[in-house]
């Protein structure tokens, strides 16, 4: 039996895998029904804090431009996920699975440092955020906002022995307040549609610009999120769909409707945000506003109306509780499919959520709400130079047809796969020395 196939058995988040039914025989829209709810956790990630800061700072000093970025960024998610949730249903292993049945163990050791790296930097994110949020509309200091965002993991573990299916609920809740308050945004920031849709293609001075290039890495970051590849690759496995052949096409055939649904969900959050703060903000004596606080402070003078910055706090606070919810799956999913270490549900997640409120802690204490703003936007940096080392296996996995069977990616999908996985690294790699080079003159 070939090594990716060990173990079975044991697939990461037991207590809920194969837990939602699906039945070969029902109609198309109940089957769609039953698969919908992973591509919505996964799009969370797509619209956290870190997303806020990257898209407020790129709005604000760039106007609509970088929305060809947010553009190019979603249709790289949307094939990086259906890579992921394939890859889960067809191998019925996660990435991170899949990585430790290829590899030798010290490659899988610096493939789970490198992964914990990513969430630890996204959860920075999401735990600033939401504490900022709380901070912002009840006077909460951030400290003590960060300690809050603890309760997270309580929240996760109480929900998912209701059923996964809450826990789903609770995340397209939360989405649904999210893209409600960016809807009224819009309404009242009236933006200039005519640009919005001209700067849907990208314009060549986003790479040679140092600036524009440096958030719109950022935006790649925030937007493909690494952990969240792992985490769709685990999740996609709660549906008891049949385990033959048969099954597994209906499972992927549904799971991609949701997969892209939902980030076409996200990609409207994400542009919204830019397009509110191009249009309040460029062109003005606030265009370098990338502070969250900043943001939220100017929004009622500006725009003439508290309920502006009353929703934004609001969608800020759901965005961060959605993120750590999701998050923390990650971090049990990766520890798990790494490390195969089988702890206590609680203390699995204890010990991820505690890797990213200590730092946060920290943060807060030394920095603030200022230095929390630049920060955010680090996060998604770290995040995008993380990204490469998700993509390269994920592509190589469903690339192979020993591990895949008839359902290997095709010719000009495999081009496709490996096309995006170059264009990320090369984008990283053009940051990289943009950061570097004023050290080397310096020395």
């Amino acid at each position: 039996m070939p090594a990716w196939r060990r173990d079975l058995s044991s697939p990461t988040l037991r207590e809920v895998h194969a837990s939602i039914p699906v039945l070969q025989t029902a109609s198309f829209w109940r089957k769609l029904l039953a698969f919908v709810g992973p591509g919505l956790m996964v799009a969370v990630g797509y619209m956290d804090p870190g997303n806020w800061a990257t898209d407020l700072a790129g709005g604000a000093k760039f106007g609509y431009t970088l929305l060809s970025v947010i553009l190019i960024s979603n249709f790289m998610a949307i094939l990086l996920q259906y890579l992921a949730l394939k890859l889960g249903i067809v191998t019925g292993r996660d990435l991170a699975q899949a990585c430790r049945d290829h590899y030798s163990k010290p490659m899988v050791i610096f493939l789970w440092i490198i992964c914990e790296i990513a969430i630890t930097a996204c959860d920075l994110a999401e735990v600033i955020g939401s504490a900022i949020a709380l901070n912002l509309l009840f006077g909460i200091p951030l400290v003590i906002g960060v300690l809050i965002t603890a309760a997270d993991v309580l929240i996760v573990l109480f929900l998912q022995n209701k059923g996964f299916r809450i826990l789903e609920c609770l995340v397209t809740g939360l989405i649904v307040i999210i893209g409600g308050c960016f809807a009224y945004e819009l309404a009242i920031s009236h933006p200039a549609w005519g640009l919005m849709v001209g700067n849907l293609l990208p314009r060549p001075e986003i790479v040679v610009n140092p600036g524009m290039l440096y958030i719109s890495i950022g935006i790649l970051g925030a937007t493909v999120m690494p952990h969240n590849l792992y985490l769709h690759s685990s999740i996609v496995q709660t549906r008891a769909f049949e385990r033959n052949d048969r099954g597994r096409a209906m499972a992927i055939r549904y799971a991609t409707f949701d997969s892209t649904f939902a980030l076409f969900c996200a990609f409207f959050i994400n542009a919204a945000i830019l397009i509110v703060s191009a249009a309040i903000f460029h062109g003005t004596s606030h265009e370098n506003v990338a502070d969250i606080n900043d943001a939220y402070n100017l929004l009622t003078p500006i725009l003439g109306t508290p309920l502006a910055a009353l929703l934004f706090a609001v969608a800020l606070l759901a965005s961060g509780q959605n993120s750590t919810l999701t998050g923390t799956l990650a971090g049990q999913i990766v520890m798990e499919g790494f490390l195969d270490i089988r702890l206590r549900p609680w203390m699995r997640r204890l010990m991820t959520r505690l890797m990213a409120i200590v730092p946060a802690i920290i943060v807060a204490a030394m920095f603030g709400q200022k230095g929390a703003g630049s920060l955010l936007i680090l996060s998604q940096v770290i995040l995008s130079l993380q990204l490469g080392f998700a993509v390269v296996p994920l592509v190589f996995f469903t690339n192979d047809s020993v591990k895949m069977g008839r359902f290997v990616n095709g010719g000009w999908l495999k081009v496709l796969a490996w096309a995006v996985t170059a264009v990320i690294i090369l984008l990283n790699v053009c940051l990289l020395i943009q950061i570097m080079l004023p050290f080397a003159k310096g020395g």
